[in-house]
């Protein structure tokens, strides 16, 4: 059977691949300019045009479908209104916009501006050219023609959609506009800014980035700041924590759209003022880059073997039925880990509940309209039924989701002296997590997690001279210890793993007493 698959894999991808143009990249693959011919297009006035996002996705071929996929190349190829960018008019910027750095990143081409009161935004191209993701060395060969045809599995509009949806479940989120950028534009003068986005269609949004930012969504907001940051301030200091409840709903939403590309750089974290916890610091998430919003990719034979478990996992495709709940959610595993590790399984149901009752079918039907006509008639009616499906399974969903996080958590303290005291039963385990530097109130962290749940347990000390109380006998723990000289008790709990990083030491000799064990503690925190 194995031979069989492996010849079956062979084949496919030789077939398919030999489609694309053989050996040898394509030079001409792109359009040159996304207006559709003067005699194809009805009149327009001179601020607006009719354009495609990507004809050259455009493939009639039933063979074709049949080996590489439908994909969205009808939504490409599909004629589109839009306005003609103006920077001295551009909404949803209030007045002219001044170009300022040219970036994106392997695939896409981005433009940073800024308006007269010195809010940020962005204006990013629709279509992608992802060769510079391979090595220079095959960037000639058919590699290239693959990849850059499967940009097509993408909804150059879903943004679009994505804006009222969050709006609904409260997550804050941008007003993204498409534009078609003039051959003539000579305004984007920042590096080769000009020459690489004429033609092109765009999307226009606002930037989460910095404190000139103000926006509705989240109107106490003192700064926007990049996951990085977010984690450096929490590590830094127990007075920082994320807004964990708005972070799943924000996750509930990317399953539900069915947004698989959601890593720490699509993240960016609102801080706001704790109101339950006076002179603390809440980080509240910000989702951006919705390129991957009903993303479909495994319509086709060799797309569909090159998206099995053994091979790219993570590009699962939106379709009726939420499938394989880890791939979708696993590119955020990290920003989950962090963002929301006291969360519980009443929280998970909860939350889903919450975004089903605010999404009704009507919210749907509106969010679904906001595509072009033309791609409405192509895409509209399924896709709305497919959002119907999806909303229905999110409590199962949002369980299996539970469950993921709930098998192997990390628990990590900060760089000040934190306590951390681990209650074992056969059962259960609990884990509390205290900072003294928060004062009286020094607990800032308790959860108990259940055998049946979770099959092992990792805390993390990071700086500081931690202390680690561990008693009975349950979940098998382990225990990283950070730059500081941390004790832990007993020396050798039963089934306990140490490790140590290059600076600290775990285990090292523990007080005799529990007594003993919170006067050094309340030593280090003086010190």
């Amino acid at each position: 059977m194995q031979s069989v698959t492996s010849l079956l894999i062979r084949g496919s991808l030789a077939v398919g691949l030999g489609m694309l143009a053989g050996s040898c990249a394509r030079k001409d693959f792109f359009q040159t300019d996304a207006r559709l011919p003067a005699s194809a297009a009805p009149a327009v006035g001179p601020d607006s045009v009719w354009a495609v996002a990507g004809r050259h996705y455009d493939r009639h071929n039933g063979f074709y479908h049949l080996i590489m996929g439908p994909h969205h190349r009808a939504i490409w190829s599909a004629p589109v209104r839009v306005p003609v960018l103006h920077l001295a008019t551009a909404e949803p910027a209030a007045g002219p916009l001044r170009p300022t750095k040219l970036g994106g990143g392997f695939q896409s081409t981005s433009l940073t501006l800024e308006a007269a009161d010195s809010r940020p935004y962005v204006i990013r191209s629709l279509d992608k050219d992802p060769a510079r993701i391979l090595p220079t060395f095959i960037r000639k060969s058919f590699a290239t023609n693959y990849l850059r045809d499967a940009t097509s599995a993408g909804n150059p509009y879903g943004a679009l959609v994505v804006e009222p949806l969050a709006q609904a479940v409260g997550v804050p989120h941008t007003h993204p506009r498409i534009l078609y950028v003039a051959l003539t534009e000579t305004a984007l003068a920042v590096d080769d800014a000009n020459e690489r986005l004429r033609g092109k269609l765009v999307l226009l949004e606002e930037k989460y980035n910095g404190k000139q930012v103000r926006s509705p969504l989240v109107p106490t907001a003192r700064d926007f700041i990049s996951d990085e940051e977010m984690r450096q301030r929490l590590y830094a200091s127990a007075a920082a924590r994320p807004d964990q409840q708005a972070l799943l709903r924000a996750r509930l939403l990317d399953v539900l759209i069915g947004d698989w590309d959601r890593h720490a750089g699509q993240w960016q974290w609102a801080e706001l003022s704790d109101p339950a916890r006076p002179g603390r610091q809440l980080y509240a998430p910000v989702p951006k880059d919705r390129d991957q919003a009903f993303f479909r990719i495994s319509d086709g034979l060799v797309p569909w073997l090159i998206t099995r478990k053994f091979a790219v996992r993570h590009l699962v495709t939106f379709k009726t039925r939420i499938h394989d709940v880890q791939a979708l959610t696993g590119q955020g595993r990290f920003v989950d880990q962090r963002g929301m590790p006291e969360l519980t399984r009443r929280d998970f149901a909860r939350a889903a509940h919450y975004v089903q009752q605010q999404l009704p079918d009507s919210t749907l039907a509106r969010a679904v309209r906001r595509l072009p006509p033309a791609v409405y008639a192509i895409e509209g009616p399924r896709l709305l039924r497919d959002l119907q499906a999806r909303r229905a399974q999110l409590p199962a969903v949002a369980q299996r989701y539970y469950l993921l996080k709930a098998r192997r958590p990390t628990l990590a303290g900060t760089d000040q002296p934190n306590y951390f005291r681990v209650e074992r039963t056969p059962d259960s385990t609990t884990v509390s997590i205290y900072s003294r530097e928060l004062g009286s109130d020094s607990l800032y962290f308790r959860r108990t997690f259940f055998r049946k749940e979770t099959r092992h347990l990792t805390l993390e000390g990071l700086g500081g001279d931690d202390i680690f109380e561990v008693s009975g006998r349950g979940l098998p723990l382990e225990l990283h210890g950070g730059s500081g000289h941390d004790v832990v008790r007993p020396a050798s709990p039963p089934r306990l793993k140490f490790k140590q990083d290059a600076n600290g030491g775990l285990p090292v000799s523990a007080p005799r007493s529990k007594k003993e064990e919170l006067e050094n503690y309340d030593r280090l925190e003086d010190e």
